[in-house]
């Protein structure tokens, strides 16, 4: 029994020891080699690379500018950055690849003054940022604002002969604005996309984007107004001859004669209105209201209707007695 369990014992001994004895340093002996000299390329390439720098112009980012602030004015939109790395990875670089940012979150408002930090520019793995160029950025802070204002409509373009252009009304009236407090205070309108009415003899409807002129400011929502023009026929002159000068107002017990007793009146208005006009429609007067006895020269006056306008009378002033 023991003479078996010894014999098992040393078995076990020999096929451990040839298990040990089995190794073979020479299998795969191709893949070994190959990563060897993979390695040795490798680090050929690096070491004969060299350590160059390059001025690049790069983006400046601002991030987190406060809820509760505005940038006022322009602020730089890039900076001057000087990178070191190998000459290859430098070679195949784009300014895009780096982006210089700068952390507003805590701004205040004012006239400040924010440093950059090379730690605080992105760029590709393996290259280093050795200098900022300028190192300071200068901005103004306004608390920001909101306000409504009213929208103005733009037209532009002449309506076809004879036609003017009317009205023009804007659906919605008014927009509200943000932007910085004194940009806002300023503002007088936000105005719309133009709208034509060239060659036109009908009014317009159209549909615009709106808009304010001041870059600083945005709108609270982006909109569209319905802007309508009217095109209206062009009002014509008529003349009206022999119109009688009568007075108004005489004091009590007195009388007056006026000289000379007729003008010409010259209205203006659209034609179909000008057309249905007669001559003893139209009230010349001179007003008295006041005077007394003695001779005056009063200008002659002519009460205007929703139809027409007074544009001039001939003569526009008469000589007036009152006794």
């Amino acid at each position: 029994m023991r003479r078996a369990r010894a014999t098992c014992g040393c078995d076990v001994r020999a096929q451990r020891a040839g298990k040990v004895m089995s190794f073979e340093p020479l299998k795969h002996l191709w893949l070994k080699v190959l990563a060897v000299l993979l390695a040795s390329v490798l680090w050929i390439t690096v070491a004969g690379e060299h350590v160059v720098e390059r001025t690049m112009r790069v983006p400046l980012e601002l991030r987190n500018v406060p809820p509760h602030l505005e940038i006022v004015g322009d602020p730089p939109m890039t900076v001057d950055v000087r990178v070191r790395g190998s000459s290859a990875v430098l070679g195949r670089m784009d300014p895009g690849d780096v982006v210089a940012i700068l952390d507003l979150k805590a701004a205040r408002p004012g006239s400040r003054l924010f440093h950059l930090r090379t730690d605080e520019v992105k760029g590709p793995y393996g290259v280093e940022v050795a200098q900022l160029t300028p190192s300071t950025i200068a901005l103004e802070l306004e608390k920001s604002a909101r306000r409504s204002v009213p929208v103005i409509a733009a037209v532009e373009g002449d309506p076809a002969p004879g036609f003017v252009t009317g009205r023009s009304t804007v659906t919605p009236p008014t927009v509200e604005v943000i932007g910085p407090e004194s940009r806002v205070r300023e503002l007088a309108n936000a105005t719309t996309e133009p709208v034509s009415v060239s060659g036109q003899r009908a009014s317009v409807t159209d549909v615009v984007t709106i808009g304010v002129s001041d870059s600083a400011l945005r709108l609270a929502e982006t909109q569209t107004a319905t802007v309508a023009v009217e095109v209206l026929p062009a009002p014509v002159e008529r003349d009206f001859a022999g119109v009688p000068v009568r007075w108004r107002n005489v004091g009590a017990g007195l009388s007056a004669r006026v000289q000379p007793s007729t003008t010409r009146v010259t209205v203006r208005g659209r034609r179909q209105a000008l057309d249905a006009i007669r001559t003893e429609a139209l009230d010349a007067f001179v007003d008295l209201a006041g005077l007394g006895p003695g001779q005056y020269n009063l200008r002659v006056q002519v009460d205007p209707t929703q139809n027409f306008g007074v544009s001039s009378t001939d003569p526009a002033v008469v000589r007036v007695t009152i006794k």
